[in-house]
């Protein structure tokens, strides 16, 4: 069996990806202690982030936007002992794609 094959009879998997929005970009960039590994204007972060999308969703996995926001990520990394980093960015991801998916349901 291919791995197309293969793929079509799994169920889909949630892939959980850090987003930004344009208006957050400028100061999310000054709390970021890895700010120099990201692209320098949003337009460029965009233009691969949204190649990465397509590329998840072409192999039939689900994307979750997870949109960090400048007012409370630096709270959760305190409260985490993390890092503001590509590291901690990650762990957001994967803890509120998570609870999206097996949290309680309202």
């Amino acid at each position: 069996m291919s791995k197309t094959t293969q793929r079509k009879n799994q169920e889909p998997s949630i892939q959980a990806m850090v987003w930004y929005k344009e208006e957050d970009w400028d100061t999310l960039k000054t709390l970021f202690t890895d700010s120099h590994m990201l692209p320098g204007k949003y337009s460029d972060w965009l233009l691969k982030a949204e190649a990465m999308v397509k590329k998840v969703e072409s192999c039939g996995d689900i994307v979750m936007k997870v949109f960090i926001d400048p007012d409370t990520f630096p709270a959760w990394c305190k409260e985490k002992g993390k890092e503001m980093d590509m590291h901690a960015r990650t762990a957001l991801a994967i803890e509120v794609a998570t609870h999206q998916s097996f949290g309680p349901k309202v």
